[in-house]
């Protein structure tokens, strides 16, 4: 059973309450960088499991959400008050080639775009920080808002990959003793 779009927010928002955004918004490339580094490569590939995303799929979605979450804030701070149009993360991810991917080219990706967009944020004023869109599915979002989401987002999906490292690890350090 999938979660209601109220649930989703609610989990994503319960990841980062009482952390500082920010913060989380910029220790998510290094975390990803080591978590990269622990996995076999061979398993980075491989779905968990039906209907889920294996550990590059995440980082092209991750670089591809980046680019969203840049559009939007600059939509956002041009024009207060704007539309902000959703996206199907599964269509974007079934007409992407994901699997084709190259990870470090995804995960560069994402740290470039994530440190120009932490650029930008760290200029804003405090009245730039209310701007708000209004987003197709949730409504009015402000900036603090918006950064809210995407730590939560972050925090969501480095708990995917460290699930499936650990598991993959595991799974790789009973083959090798069992060979």
């Amino acid at each position: 059973m999938s979660e209601t779009q109220g649930q989703y927010l609610a989990r994503i928002s319960g990841y980062v309450e009482g952390k500082n955004h920010f913060k989380v918004l910029r220790r998510t490339v290094k975390k990803l960088f080591l978590l990269i580094k622990k996995a076999p490569r061979r398993m980075l590939f491989i779905s968990p499991g039906p209907s889920m995303w294996s550990v590059g799929e995440i980082l092209a979605h991750l670089a591809e959400s980046e680019l969203v979450f840049g559009y939007r804030l600059r939509r956002v701070l041009a024009a207060n008050g704007a539309t902000v149009e959703a996206f199907d993360q599964n269509l974007w991810q079934a007409n992407a080639g994901y699997l084709k991917k190259d990870i470090m080219m995804s995960l560069q990706l994402f740290s470039v775009l994530r440190e120009n967009n932490l650029s930008l944020l760290k200029s804003l004023t405090k009245e730039q920080w209310d701007a708000f869109g209004l987003h197709e599915e949730r409504g009015k979002e402000n900036i603090s808002r918006m950064v809210e989401l995407y730590a939560g987002h972050d925090v969501n999906h480095l708990k995917q990959i460290e699930t499936i490292v650990s598991a993959k690890g595991k799974g790789e350090r009973r083959k090798r003793k069992n060979a």
